[in-house]
C-alpha cells in the first residue's frame, strides 16, 4: 500500500520517509560516489510512495549536493563519503517543514542582496522581462483582480537578474508556498496593491539606473508591511 501525502505535513513526512530510505539503500549497497541509483519507478515501488514524491525527494537531495541527476543517465550518488553524506542527511532529517513567517524573513533577506545584484549585472533582456511583469501585475490590479502570483513573478525575475543562480533557486523553492499561503495569512491588504505599482516601478526605475544603494532602498521601502508582519512582536 503506497504512502499517500494528503496534507502539508504529510507530505513532508512522506519525504523525510524517503530520504531516510535512500540512505538506507546507498549503505546496505554500499553505493560509492558515481554509483546510479535504481530508477525513480523501482524506488517508488519499493518504498511505496509515489514517483511524484520520490522525484521531490532526489530534487532536494541534489540541492544538498548529496545526489545528481543526468537527463537520459539517471540519478548518481555524489562525490560525497559516506561518513559525510550519511551526517548530512541525519542533519536534513532534524530540519522542520518551514512556518510562513520564516518563509517571509527568508525572501526579505534573499531579496535585498539579489536587488543589488540585479542593479549592478542586469541586461537589457532583463529590463524587458521585468517590465512585461509590472505590466501584468498592473492591469489585475487595475481590473480589480488579485495579483499574488503576478507580483511574486516580479521578484523572481530581479532574482534571475542578479545572475546568482543559487540565490535564483532559493526563491523559485520559497515562491510557491508564499504563494499558497499569502491569503492565509492576510499578510498584506488588497487595499496597498495600487501603491505596489508605484512601488514596482520605482524599484524598476533603480535597477535600469543601475544604482544598487537605491534599488535596495526601494525595495525595502517596498517590504514595509513585511516587515511589520516579521517584526512586530
Amino acid at each position: 500500500m503506497k504512502l499517500e501525502a494528503t496534507t502539508k505535513t504529510e507530505k513532508f513526512d512522506v519525504q523525510k520517509h524517503i530520504i531516510a530510505s535512500i540512505r538506507d539503500l546507498i549503505n546496505l549497497k554500499n553505493l560509492e560516489p558515481g554509483d546510479k541509483l535504481p530508477a525513480e519507478r523501482v524506488l517508488a515501488e519499493k518504498f511505496e510512495v509515489s514517483r511524484s514524491n520520490v522525484r521531490e525527494a532526489i530534487q532536494k537531495l541534489e540541492l544538498y549536493g548529496l545526489l545528481k541527476s543526468i537527463p537520459q543517465s539517471g540519478t548518481f550518488v555524489a562525490n560525497i563519503g559516506v561518513i559525510a553524506m550519511n551526517g548530512m542527511i541525519k542533519d536534513i532529517l532534524r530540519l522542520e517543514d518551514p512556518d510562513f513567517k520564516s518563509l517571509v524573513e527568508t525572501r526579505i533577506l534573499l531579496e535585498l542582496k539579489t536587488v543589488r545584484l540585479a542593479a549592478l549585472r542586469r541586461t537589457d533582456e532583463d529590463l524587458k522581462k521585468l517590465k512585461a511583469t509590472i505590466d501584468a501585475y498592473s492591469k489585475k490590479v487595475l481590473n480589480g483582480e488579485d495579483a499574488v502570483q503576478e507580483d511574486l513573478l516580479f521578484h523572481l525575475s530581479i532574482a534571475k537578474a542578479s545572475g546568482n543562480s543559487s540565490m535564483n533557486t532559493f526563491m523559485l523553492i520559497i515562491t510557491p508556498q508564499i504563494i499558497t499561503n499569502f491569503e492565509k495569512y492576510h499578510v498584506c491588504d488588497k487595499n496597498l496593491a495600487q501603491k505596489g505599482i508605484e512601488e514596482h516601478q520605482a524599484i524598476y526605475d533603480a535597477i535600469e539606473m543601475k544604482d544598487p544603494q537605491l534599488a535596495k532602498q526601494k525595495m525595502k521601502d517596498h517590504f514595509s508591511e513585511l516587515y511589520q508582519y516579521c517584526y512586530k512582536d
